[in-house]
This record gives C-alpha cells, sequence and structure tokens, in this order.
C-alpha cells in the first residue's frame, strides 16, 4: 500500500525590503535606553551648546540629563503644579519654563532658584521661547493670550489676544528677534511683529494646533494638529504647500534633522514618521510601546529622545565607528553556512555499513482529515481564521488537491450562513490575487451552482455575493484596460522599429509585374 502524500504547498516569492541610504542612516541606532519619569514627558529641549545636554519636562519637575547619562545632572522641582516646555537660551546659560500655576520661571542652568518670575497670565502656560536677542521671552497660555517679556527688567513688553481658544505651541525666529508664530487649539497660526499691535498673518490648519516648527531658512513653517502635518510657504502669505496624513491618531511633535533634509513627526498612534523634505514621502518608521507626547534630535543626529504618555523616556543613540567594527567582528566569528552542511555530503565506502533511523513524518490538521477521507473537514481547518488570514496559500493549496480529487464541490455543499460566509469573505480578499485566480474562479462557479436556490435567504449572503460581484466585475474592467493599453504599447513599439524592403524574386520594384509580361 503506497504512503499517503502530504499536501504540497506552492512557496511564493517574497519582495524583501529596500534598502535605501535612509534606511541604513535611521537603523543605525543601539537599542534604546528606557528612563521612568514621574508623569507623561511634554517637552523635549536639547542645549546648542557642547556637551549638548537636554531638559526633560515631566509633571511637576524639570530634569536635565547628559549625552549618555541615565540620571539626571540637574533638577529643578520648583513648580507648585504641573510644569510645561522647559527651554534652553541659545548660549545654554539659561532655562525657561512655563506652569500651571499661571507663572513663567526663568532659571540658571547652574544653580537652583528661579532667577526672574514673571506674573500676567491668568490660566496655565504652554508655550516658552527665548527671541533671537537672548533678553525677551515669548509665552503662550490657556488663557488666549501670547506674551512678550523683558528679561533683565522682569517686565511685560506687550501682549496680543487675537486667538480664541488654548495656545498650546509657539516659536521664535532665530533670524529676526521681533518675529514670532503661536498655533492654537482655534485651528489658528498666527505671525506676530513685535513692532505691530496685531498680527501680520493668519493661516487656518483646520485642526487644533499642536506643534509649528520653522525651517533653518524660515521660509517655510510646518504645523501638526489632528491627523495631519501641513507645509506653509511664509514667502507667498501663508499659502499652504503640503498636507500630509500618514498617522492615525493626533500628531504632537515634529523636529528636523541637522541637515534640515528630513523632516520628523511623532503621534499618538506611537509611531515616528521621517520624511523627505524634497517630495514630502515617508523614508522610514519608529515603533515605539506607547503614545508620544514630545520628540528631539541631538545636533548631528546623535540620539533620539521621545517622550511617552506613561512617563517613559526613550533614548536611541547612534553607533559609533568602533562599535560598528566590534559588530561586524561579531558577525564574523558566528558559526558559518559551511558548518551546518558539513558531511552532507560524504560518500560511504565499500565496508561501511549504515544504520538507518525511520523519519516519522508529521501530517498537518488538514492532511490528517484528507488521509481519512474527511473532505469537508479538510476545507474546514484549511479555512481557520489564523491561517487563511496569514497564511492563504495553504487555504488555496487544499482547494486545489480537492479540485484535483473530483471533491471540491462535495466540500463546499452543505454549509450554513456562518460557514458560507466565512468562505466568502476569503474568496473576497484573495479571488484577484493572480497567485490564487485560477483555483478560487473555479471554487467561485462551484458555490453559484450549488447555492443559487437559496439566494435571497440570507441578508449577509447576498450582500457579500454582491460585494464579490461588483469585485470580479471591477477586475475584469481592469484586465480589458489593460489589453487595450497593451495594444497601444505594441502599435508604438512596431511604428518605432525601422522598415525593410523584402523584394519579392521575379517582380518589379516600379509595378509589381513580372518583367517578362510589362
Amino acid at each position: 500500500m503506497a504512503s499517503f502524500k502530504s499536501t504540497k504547498i506552492p512557496i511564493y516569492p517574497k519582495l524583501g525590503e529596500k534598502v535605501t541610504p535612509d534606511t541604513l542612516y535611521w537603523k543605525n541606532y543601539k537599542a534604546p535606553v528606557q528612563i521612568k519619569e514621574f508623569g507623561a514627558v511634554t517637552s523635549i529641549d536639547f542645549s546648542s551648546l557642547a556637551p549638548h545636554n537636554y531638559a526633560v519636562t515631566a509633571s511637576t519637575r524639570i530634569h536635565i540629563y547628559g549625552p549618555f547619562s541615565t540620571e539626571p545632572v540637574k533638577t529643578f522641582t520648583r513648580f507648585k503644579d504641573t510644569a510645561y516646555s522647559g527651554k534652553f537660551r541659545s548660549d545654554g546659560q539659561l532655562l525657561v519654563a512655563g506652569c500651571e500655576d499661571s507663572m513663567v520661571r526663568l532659571f540658571d542652568v547652574s544653580g537652583k532658584v528661579a532667577l526672574r518670575v514673571f506674573k500676567g497670565h491668568t490660566k496655565g502656560v504652554h508655550v516658552t521661547d527665548f527671541t533671537s536677542d537672548c533678553y525677551h521671552i515669548l509665552t503662550g497660555s490657556d488663557d488666549y493670550t501670547c506674551r512678550l517679556w523683558d528679561i533683565p527688567n522682569s517686565t511685560e513688553l506687550t501682549s496680543y489676544k487675537e486667538h480664541t481658544d488654548y495656545i498650546r505651541c509657539g516659536i521664535t525666529s532665530k533670524l529676526n528677534r521681533d518675529i514670532f508664530i503661536t498655533g492654537s487649539y482655534d485651528h489658528t497660526l498666527r505671525m506676530f511683529d513685535a513692532r505691530v499691535e496685531k498680527s501680520v498673518m493668519t493661516m487656518d490648519h483646520s485642526q487644533p494646533v499642536e506643534s509649528v516648527l520653522l525651517y533653518p531658512s524660515e521660509g517655510l513653517l510646518v504645523s501638526a494638529g489632528g491627523r495631519y502635518v501641513k507645509v506653509w510657504d511664509l514667502l507667498k502669505g501663508g499659502q499652504p504647500l503640503v498636507s500630509l496624513k500618514n498617522h492615525h491618531k493626533t500628531v504632537t511633535c515634529l523636529s528636523l534633522s541637522s541637515n534640515g533634509q528630513r523632516l520628523l513627526s511623532a503621534s499618538l498612534d506611537r509611531h515616528v514618521k521621517i520624511y523627505n523634505t524634497t517630495n514630502y514621502k515617508v523614508v522610514h518608521n519608529f515603533d515605539y510601546a506607547a503614545s508620544i507626547l514630545s520628540l528631539a534630535l541631538a545636533p548631528d543626529d546623535e540620539s533620539i529622545v521621545v517622550g511617552m504618555t506613561n512617563g517613559v523616556l526613550s533614548i536611541k543613540h547612534r553607533k559609533s565607528p568602533e562599535e560598528k567594527r566590534e559588530m561586524a567582528g561579531k558577525q564574523r566569528m558566528q558559526p558559518v553556512y559551511r558548518i551546518f552542511v558539513k558531511g552532507r555530503n560524504y560518500v560511504p565506502k565499500k565496508d561501511d555499513f549504515l544504520v538507518s533511523k525511520p523519519v516519522k513524518s508529521h501530517l498537518a490538521k488538514y492532511d490528517k482529515q484528507l488521509k481519512k477521507f474527511n473532505i469537508s473537514k479538510a476545507l474546514d481547518t484549511a479555512l481557520e481564521s489564523w491561517r487563511r488570514n496569514r497564511k492563504p496559500e495553504i487555504t488555496v493549496a487544499v482547494m486545489k488537491e480537492l479540485d484535483r480529487r473530483g471533491t471540491l464541490k462535495n466540500a463546499l455543499a452543505g454549509r450554513d450562513e456562518q460557514n458560507l460566509s466565512q468562505l466568502l469573505n476569503f474568496l473576497i480578499g484573495n479571488v484577484v490575487d493572480p497567485r490564487f485566480t485560477p483555483v478560487l474562479v473555479t471554487a467561485t462557479e462551484m458555490i453559484l451552482d450549488i447555492y443559487q436556490a437559496v439566494v435571497g435567504q440570507s441578508s449577509v449572503v447576498d450582500r457579500q455575493l454582491v460585494r464579490l460581484q461588483e469585485l470580479v466585475e471591477r477586475e475584469v474592467d481592469y484586465q480589458q484596460d489593460l489589453l487595450e493599453v497593451l495594444g497601444m504599447l505594441d502599435t508604438l513599439f512596431a511604428a518605432s522599429l525601422p522598415r525593410k524592403e523584402v523584394p519579392c524574386p521575379g517582380s518589379s520594384r516600379s509595378n509589381g509585374l513580372a518583367e517578362g509580361k510589362s
């Protein structure tokens, strides 16, 4: 008696990941270092002064970390309520932060006590930043106002109340001390000039604005709010250039790479997207364990720091050249392929005695049912949810085997509404896949022949049949369009080929008649 042969599952080629320079660049980071903070990390800011420490704002504290330290080198705790937006001045000597108690505090990085406390807002201050001359501070608050403060005199210079909702983001110009931009939950972005009494430019983001970013040239502005990241041309009066919708949840923060050629956006969907600033296509993606609230890149992209809602601070450091060489050396020391295949091609000698060990073959569940001629159960096993979703080629292979045996129609018959709906779902998802179409079209025709008498008795099955019909009709239209395009291309290629004259023997070139008859 011949042994049972298991179902042959065809192996289809898989498309590998396309390796680009961006992939190599952004994958060149070590495993992340994680630090637990006291609350959600709402702000991260790097000092522009070496060694490029960074300030982390979380709960009622601001921690300052060294570039490679896991413990804070400095802590500011003089906040009565939640702190926001801890920002370094360009010289790295001062730090400003807002607070839920409506006060703005200015700290000396080398001290502990606040040098200045600015009072004037009536609600929490979520936005702080230094102007380019280092002598003024911009603040934005939930009282709908943004204000400029003078550091030496501790006085308010000017106040604007044009927003109609909370101001949650803002940025100052690094080229002009009087220019700054704010974003609000009233869906607008406003550019202000301290020399003018009202805003000089307004842009509508159409979503509550969570973050703003200026390009180094300051000709372009990037805003984030809702699921959208939008780019505006400030030189053309705030004209929108690009609207990106690559996130599934609210985008919370933006950052720019050191060379200004890559834009990073982080979202509550736990993803960091990296865009090429030339065509604004996504070139890389980072995944994290929780929703992201803040993101910052170190100078020269030496590290990526991300703050999350669960209070975890994630730091990825770039690999140094020495570490790259060490990793390459470790890979070379690992067992190579020739060790694993050693002895496979050994040829026995005449006097050798071979002791063979019987190899027990393990059959899959669907093969066990096929061996027992339980064709319906074999098909049910192949249609299990994880198998049909992750490995549809197994389900199709079982159908092909049943069709070869001539029992596919029997296996498809006698199904209730739930099983038939499950089968139709599989057909809808895979019938237009060119790998499976030859087998699934046959199965579809059999199902229509078997169940045409019960059409109209189940609304669920009727809807699925209509979907299947629309899907097939659309695919047929696509195929017809492709054939038309193919015919056009054949005509163009034929017209572009050089023509060669092939004279017929015994014929004249002038009129085609034989010489004797002419």
